[in-house]
């Protein structure tokens, strides 16, 4: 986030013609910088899925949880809001200063943008290589209950196996990086995985659990809490799809 809020002025506005910044020459238009509070576009139904996927991280909590001394719900959250509101920062100030650097020409994946008009620019490649390890070093958090959901759902009446395992790690691992190299453009992964998993994750399963393990009056406000919760991501997640799909269709 520190490099957005950098360059932000190592890129004018209008935005060159010809991308690089070396051979500059700036367009004309001063209308396309300006900022607008809210902008709707066939793009929006990935706005949603995006920030529902950024914030997913149910998935790391018990191994988090195994790993904290003393453990305890308390101290678990304290760990989660912690993490969620740094987060929320770094998102925020990432996404508001690229937003005023590109205006509408953001691209999906925003250090795109700075590599096309500073191809050269050693800040920008330093940010490549952290995020390069920042990603490898993830790996491993999601990749451990993507294995274990695959073997209780596949495998469980099988013995344990390290064949089994490393089969399974490996399969998990070449599928990814097939998307990683033939998937255009990461907004649609963002866009199917957040409007699928990410919004049962973060709303329709949690009002699905409260409701079915609580034994409250039905009409209590908690139980109802609930239900709109549920509604909301079934929504949600289906409206968005539904769009995405659609914005596929007339591409």
């Amino acid at each position: 986030s520190l490099q957005v809020v950098i360059k932000k002025w190592s890129i004018p506005c209008p935005l060159p013609l010809n991308s690089a910044i070396e051979n500059l020459q700036i367009s004309n238009s001063t209308g396309e910088c300006k900022a607008k509070l809210f902008h709707f576009s066939k793009e929006s139904a990935y706005a949603v899925p995006t920030m529902a996927f950024s914030f997913l991280c149910h998935t790391s909590v018990l191994p988090i949880y195994c790993e904290l001394q003393s453990p305890s719900k308390r101290r678990m959250q304290n760990v989660t809001v912690t993490g969620i509101g740094l987060s929320f920062l770094i998102y925020f100030i990432s996404a508001l200063f690229g937003y005023l650097t590109f205006y509408d020409k953001v691209d999906s994946e925003l250090l795109q943008g700075y590599s096309r008009y500073l191809p050269r620019d050693t800040v920008i490649m330093t940010v490549k290589l952290a995020v390069l390890f920042a990603v490898i070093l993830t790996v491993p958090l999601i990749h451990f209950p993507a294995r274990k959901a695959v073997l209780m759902v596949f495998f469980s009446h099988l013995p344990v196996s390290w064949m089994c395992h490393i089969l399974i790690t490996l399969t998990l691992t070449a599928i990814v990086v097939l998307f990683a190299m033939y998937v255009p453009d990461i907004k649609n992964v963002f866009g199917v995985v957040g409007s699928t998993t990410s919004t049962c994750l973060l709303f329709v399963y949690p009002g699905v659990f409260y409701l079915k393990l609580s034994r409250e009056d039905l009409l209590s406000p908690q139980k109802l809490g609930a239900c709109a919760l549920v509604i909301f991501g079934v929504c949600v997640g289906l409206l968005s799809l539904i769009l995405i799909i659609f914005n596929w269709i007339n591409q």
